[in-house]
């Protein structure tokens, strides 16, 4: 089962996204679907050759039209995201296959009101590990520069000609890498995968120590 028989499927999809032609693709779909699941789990174990997870969980392809004004009944992607062991190791693994849109995502999405504070007042206390560790070149050659929404100013109580106000400003905390159709296609594509997210551990460990402990650096996870 390749992986091309998923890309095939979307391509087909994108110009007949309707109930109807879907329901006379079933067979097609459950061929794509299952060439994706062994692409999924194949990443899912290597990752676990390095990091430590709760679950993976594939997403499904029909989308909730209930309070959207787009009504196509189905994505036009395979996404899966790679759930870390909480609350000790934070941070968080996307993937996602659509036809000239492969990419892979890691950070912190949409962090809870209280994480997002601690972590300003880390980078307003000293931001110059975290430089450090998002500037490396191994990290930066697989995933360029941070990402994810930004406030236009500085948050509430925090100074706005702050040194780090570029950091402090932003609501998301994200990297991303694309590939290609030919590469996803490859035979080694999930161990690629797996060595590119191997690549954002520091990042991630640091975050996670900031996230577990107080700005004493003290633990407050309960045991």
């Amino acid at each position: 089962m390749s992986i091309k028989t998923a890309l095939n499927f979307l391509n087909k999809l994108k110009s007949n996204n309707n109930r109807d032609w879907f329901a006379d693709q079933k067979t097609e779909y459950d061929k794509a679907l299952k060439a994706i699941k062994i692409l999924f789990n194949e990443v899912y174990t290597n990752l676990q050759s390095h990091d430590e997870f709760e679950k993976l969980k594939i997403f499904r392809i029909y989308r909730d039209v209930r309070f959207s004004k787009n009504k196509l009944p189905y994505k036009n992607n395979f996404g899966a995201a790679f759930h870390r062991v909480k609350p000790r190791l934070r941070g968080g693994y996307y993937m996602q296959i659509e036809p000239s849109n492969n990419f892979i995502a890691v950070g912190f999405w949409n962090p809870e009101k209280d994480d997002l504070l601690r972590i300003r007042k880390e980078f307003e206390m000293d931001d110059q590990e975290v430089r450090d560790i998002i500037n490396e070149k191994s990290l930066q050659q697989v995933w360029g520069n941070l990402q994810g929404e930004e406030l236009k100013t500085a948050p509430r109580d925090f100074d706005k000609n702050h040194p780090a106000i570029d950091l402090i400003r932003k609501k998301q905390f994200i990297f991303t890498k694309q590939y290609t159709d030919a590469e996803i296609t490859a035979p080694d594509f999930a161990k690629q995968v797996s060595d590119d997210f191997k690549t954002i551990r520091p990042f991630f460990d640091y975050m996670s120590d900031v996230l577990t402990t107080d700005l004493n650096g003290e633990s407050i996870i309960k045991d």
